[in-house]
């Protein structure tokens, strides 16, 4: 964005005075967890209220354009679930009714959206504490019964079994789940047809993550409600690698999913069933979903037409599309619309719910109409925002250019999302180069997005460079992008961060003398990998980031029980790899951040990294959360994380003074 020099003041990079202050940040920062529709076709979403510590309220679309939206979770329960820790499909909605997991003692309820004056039902045991998770559930009507993914750490929390059950709804008292699918480690999108006498699961097995090798299988229901013969649909040929996902029955009866068997990228098939054969319902080189970290993904929904129609949305060259596939013509209509980011699809009466975001549009719901032929879209209206208030920073805001920049492997480039400092009110002088923040996203198999993020833009109208990059074995690129992490973690990560700064360097972009690194999870391992083996950045912020991959193997739960080795390798690779036994390495400052309630990344490590710095010498800090999980949810610990971040760099590498009224942290071997 170009502004008129008049009047404007000039002032260092980093010290400019922004209205994006940790307040806007941790108060934007409402997380979608996922979108349904009810009997009326009214929008039904779980929002995450930082506010409320995280709490997550089902919230009912507005009668009226313009209306009040309506809470229906009551305040004393909160909707999620903890299964495979990151959780995820924690409701379903049914007609008139809610299914839903209450985050305190993780039981499922029932509630009715009619009668909202009269409490949720539980239907599942009460276990004396929150041992036993549900989730991805689905109703069987056929059967009056509720089936669902279900986690049971009563007897291990390390290697809790996961089944797909069956909880009866038609007696008054509560009953033991019955399981109906056991056998494998994992399990995930139980599907039934239109008349319940088929259902559609995937189900894998240690040492593989859903996006390595999954299996879509298919199961036959007798008439006393029994699987009685199963068919293996995709996934059990020794010849393909593939992990399909997301299956979905048509009205027809037939069903359809995605999978990545023919040009490495996911893509829709479908399954003839008489010949047990699978088919391409559309090839192009993009992802039509993305990596299963949390149950409840839905990248597509049937569109209702005289023709057999799939509302998709698909990720390709750093873009999001949405589209319409003609199933029998092999046909796509890509559909003209403001997103460029999309996440799930609900489909509605006559209209789809997207979310989606764009580089303008934060993290946001719409409601979006089509035209008769189901070309072109005639109405685009958000029904929800994660930040409504970000239309008021629109002069603030630095739109994100994509870079694609070489790596230190021969041939092979990456890509990253570049965000110049953006301010209307300042200017910096012409010989200085902005100070850089690089962010390093977690998973590490997840991918960066390039949308409206106050998080992001609360450092560039301020004066820096910020860069989010999507180092080799992120998503988005296919699978052979995808795996380049493979036996690589620690190698390929840290390389491509720092090719991208020095790349930014000597684009004339940054100051080389003011390069700073943070991430978070998986992201925080690469920013403390950075600065034990690498010298390029001055500074860096691990935000419950991992230290040690040995120890993260032996205590992480199950779900990543195995996904340390096949990132890193062995014992001797993970040793060499782990920051903890690198710290005579680390010469630049570092603050570290941690939720004491940690159990993907447990508390310790966090202690033995910054007890490990401090007795080196160098300028560290270290801020732990109580209540706080992997990653924080409370505002205040959204807030405080920013400003102290912002404040230890300017303190410590950044030349300039910070224009907010922040008090600083103490940082060890700095202040006396």
């Amino acid at each position: 964005m170009a502004f008129s020099t008049v009047n404007l003041t000039t002032a260092p990079y980093g010290s400019w005075k922004s209205p994006i202050t940790g307040d806007a940040v941790s108060g934007a920062t409402k997380d979608l967890g996922g979108t349904a529709v009810d009997g009326r076709g009214r929008l039904i979403w779980l929002e995450f209220r930082p506010l409320e510590s995280g709490r997550g309220v089902l919230v009912l679309e507005p009668e009226n354009t313009g209306g009040e939206a309506v809470d229906i979770t009551p305040k004393e329960f909160g909707v999620r679930t903890l299964a495979q820790e990151y959780g995820g499909g924690a409701f379903t909605v049914s007609g008139d009714v809610i299914f839903f997991a209450n985050y305190k003692d993780q039981r499922l309820y029932k509630q009715s959206i009619s009668s909202l004056d009269e409490p949720p039902v539980p239907l599942t045991p009460d276990y004396g504490g929150p041992v036993v998770s549900y989730a991805d559930g689905i109703l069987d009507t056929r059967f009056n019964r509720f089936l669902s993914v279900r986690e049971d750490r009563r007897e291990s929390s390390l290697n809790p079994p996961t089944t797909i059950v069956s909880i009866a709804l038609g007696s008054k008292d509560v009953q033991e789940p019955v399981v109906l699918v056991g056998g494998s480690d994992f399990y995930a999108f139980p599907r039934l047809d239109s008349k319940s006498e088929r259902i559609a699961w995937i189900q894998w097995n240690h040492p593989n993550m859903p996006w390595d090798k999954t299996e879509l299988w298919v199961g036959y229901i007798s008439e006393n409600g029994e699987i009685y013969k199963r068919v293996c649909v995709a996934g059990n040929d020794p010849s393909l690698v593939e992990s399909p996902t997301e299956p979905k029955w048509s009205s027809e009866g037939e069903l359809f999913f995605i999978t990545d068997r023919e040009n490495d990228f996911w893509n829709i098939h479908k399954w003839i069933e008489s010949e047990n054969k699978v088919v391409s319902v559309y090839s192009l080189e993009a992802e039509f979903t993305r990596p299963l970290w949390t149950f409840g993904v839905n990248s597509y929904e049937f569109v209702q037409s005289s023709q057999q129609l799939i509302a998709c949305s698909y990720r390709q060259h750093g873009k999001s599309y949405l589209g319409i596939v003609d199933v029998e013509g092999s046909k796509l209509t890509v559909i003209d619309f403001p997103y460029t980011d999309i996440n799930n699809i609900a489909s509605g009466n006559d209209c789809l719910y997207v979310e989606g975001a764009s580089e303008v549009l934060p993290s946001s719901v719409a409601k979006v109409t089509f035209d008769d032929d189901k070309s072109k879209a005639v109405d685009f209206n958000i029904i929800w925002s994660s930040s409504p208030d970000s239309i008021k920073y629109s002069s603030y805001i630095s739109k994100p250019e994509l870079i694609e920049f070489p790596t230190e492997v021969p041939g092979q480039n990456a890509y990253a999302y570049f965000y110049p400092p953006c301010n209307p009110d300042f200017q910096a002088s012409e010989e200085e180069k902005p100070p850089l923040l690089l962010k390093s996203h977690g998973g590490p198999t997840e991918e960066t997005r390039g949308i409206l993020n106050l998080s992001i833009q609360y450092w560039t109208s301020r004066g820096w460079a910020v860069v989010d990059v999507n180092y080799g074995g992120s998503t988005g690129y296919g699978r052979a992008y995808r795996e380049r992490l493979l036996r690589q973690w620690g190698i390929v990560d840290v390389s491509d961060c720092c090719s991208c700064a020095t790349y930014l360097v000597d684009s004339g972009k940054v100051d080389k003398e003011r390069l700073c690194i943070m991430g978070a999870s998986a992201g925080g391992y690469t920013t403390l990998a950075v600065l034990a083996f690498r010298n390029t950045f001055q500074a860096g912020a691990s935000l419950c980031g991992i230290a040690d991959l040995n120890l993260l193997r032996a205590e992480t739960h199950k779900f990543e029980s195995h996904y340390v080795e096949n990132l890193a390798g062995g014992d001797k690779q993970m040793y060499e790899r782990s920051p903890i036994n690198h710290v005579d390495d680390f010469s630049c400052p570092i603050i570290i951040f941690q939720g004491l309630e940690d159990k993907v990344v447990p508390p310790d490590q966090a202690k033995k990294i910054y007890q490990a710095v401090k007795e080196k010498g160098v300028p560290v800090a270290l801020v732990e959360y109580e209540g706080e999980q992997h990653g924080f949810r409370k505002a205040e610990n959204i807030k405080n994380t920013i400003e102290q971040e912002m404040v230890f760099f300017a303190r410590l590498i950044g030349h300039f003074d910070v224009a907010d009224d922040i008090t600083p942290i103490k940082i060890d071997n700095f202040d006396c």
